[in-house]
């Protein structure tokens, strides 16, 4: 897939008009929205609402898994962030998302590495930047789309990697400088996996060759996992599986073909790569169903519901 067709990121003006849902995602490194949060941006993107995806970090300290793609690594050429933008703009093609950029810029932060390593303390690492100064940037961000609803990680960071973290943090400070102004999200939700899948996954794989959960005997031992009483909301975005695997492919460099991720998509198809989880951290839950009441709309209980097919004044003339 070409990288050109994403096209350049939506900047909405004073005389642009958006729909009436819209939704802001704040990830860590390209890659993460599409494994994270893919079939909900497709979903929502497919819907009308107008997705904005902010990456913070260009993942420069990624593994390379194209072999002659190897010299741009860290090490050597340093170019792999570089790389990574084409990668990114092929995912998001693939998303239907057209509103896409880097917190304050391509470039301005840069990829961490994992939690205890020398790359931690790179001058322009993440990790390292001052909280309200990366929020200012969030908030011209929800200053110019005005999102209803907000997605980013845990305080954890899902998984506890360190620009994770910080851009849990960022997002959240974000909302604080937004609300401070009045125009803060109604929801802001965090990504999560309930222990119910969890605990289904350790079983089903058990006798996998391919087990993404080898070693591991209780879903206690590993680094996330909700109750499931604590999941606000269950995206069911299984029609749009295949641009989240499309995106998820885009992503070479990261992602090997022989992915134990297609793998099991190749055994559970739509339902592994088209359902994604969330918790409410901010705001009101919305009507839902179920034994726990999951929520299965973002915008659930705001008065949106639908699909958007009226577009409303730019959130700079709101």
């Amino acid at each position: 897939m070409s990288a050109e067709r994403a096209g350049p990121p939506v900047r909405v003006t004073g005389v642009t008009t958006l729909p009436d849902r819209r939704l802001l995602l704040v990830h860590a490194h390209p890659d993460d929205e599409s494994i994270g949060t893919g079939a909900t941006m497709a979903h929502y993107a497919a819907a009308g609402a107008h997705v904005t995806l902010v990456t913070c970090t260009l993942g420069e300290e990624g593994e390379i898994h194209v072999p002659e793609l190897t010299q741009l690594c860290a090490a050597e050429a340093d170019q792999l962030g570089g790389y990574r933008i084409g990668e990114l703009a092929a995912a998001c093609a693939a998303l239907g998302v057209t509103d896409h950029r880097f917190l304050g810029g391509a470039g301005r932060y840069r990829d961490s590495g994992m939690m205890g390593l020398a790359t931690n303390d790179h001058p322009r690492a993440f990790w390292r930047a001052d909280l309200d100064e990366a929020a200012r940037h969030l908030l011209e961000v929800i200053r110019e789309v005005r999102p209803q609803v907000v997605i980013t990680y845990d305080p954890n960071g899902f998984y506890g990697h360190p620009d994770h973290i910080q851009a849990h943090r960022v997002a959240m400070r974000g909302v604080e400088l937004a609300a401070a102004e009045g125009i803060a999200p109604d929801k802001v939700y965090w990504t999560a996996m309930p222990r119910s899948v969890l605990d289904a996954g350790l079983e089903a794989f058990t006798e996998s060759s391919d087990n993404p959960f080898a070693g591991i005997d209780d879903v206690d031992e590993l680094p996330f996992g909700t109750p499931d009483a604590q999941i606000a909301a269950r995206i069911d975005a299984t029609e749009q599986h295949a641009g989240k695997e499309a995106a998820m492919r885009a992503h070479a460099t990261q992602i090997p073909a022989n992915s134990w991720l297609y793998s099991i998509a190749g055994n559970f198809g739509a339902e592994f790569m088209g359902v994604e989880y969330f918790t409410l951290a901010v705001g009101a839950k919305g009507p839902g169903a179920g034994p726990y009441g999951w929520e299965d709309d973002l915008f659930a209980g705001l008065g949106l519901d639908g699909p958007d097919r009226a577009p409303v004044a730019a959130a700079g003339l709101r």
